[in-house]
């Protein structure tokens, strides 16, 4: 049986630089993004195929919901931390993630429609407002209560 070994740091070398170390949270991201625009799949299927990197169709995101999607993901996952985590990759802008997507999907390892463009990331957020205070709730996220006496 012949493998086929993917070199994801040769795609994300080619992609801008980026370091591979990033793709399972842009993996996870994508599959947080859909979550939240399309709730929980009842598909038992969908996990296996978010497992392999595939997202069906009927369940895409646009480029402005994946950046938003994985600015919460980052946030979720590295709290005050997530702008350095990033950073850390090389990802300093929205226009990042989508040349690591672009570049992905060139390698054949996710999808896009014909609606989709690399344009769609451009400047989605300023990621210095979004990451720099302490207070950033991502959205969908439940509130705290006010307190009590205020």
């Amino acid at each position: 049986m012949h493998e086929h070994k993917i070199d994801l740091q040769q795609i994300f070398d080619a992609a801008g630089g980026y370091s591979a170390a990033c793709f399972p949270f842009i993996r996870d991201g994508l599959a947080h993004t859909s979550q939240m625009v399309h709730g929980q799949s009842q598909d038992p299927s969908t996990e296996i195929a978010h497992d392999l990197g595939i997202i069906d169709e009927s369940r895409h995101v646009d480029g402005t919901q994946l950046c938003l999607g994985l600015r919460d993901h980052a946030i979720l996952r590295y709290g005050l931390l997530a702008k350095s985590v990033l950073n850390k990759w090389g990802i300093y802008q929205t226009r990042d993630f989508g040349s690591i997507i672009f570049a992905l999907v060139e390698a054949n390892l996710m999808r896009t429609t014909d609606d989709d463009s690399i344009e769609d990331f451009e400047d989605v957020y300023d990621f210095d407002e979004e990451f720099a205070s302490p207070e950033v709730v991502p959205a969908g996220s439940v509130p705290s209560p006010e307190p009590i006496g205020s």
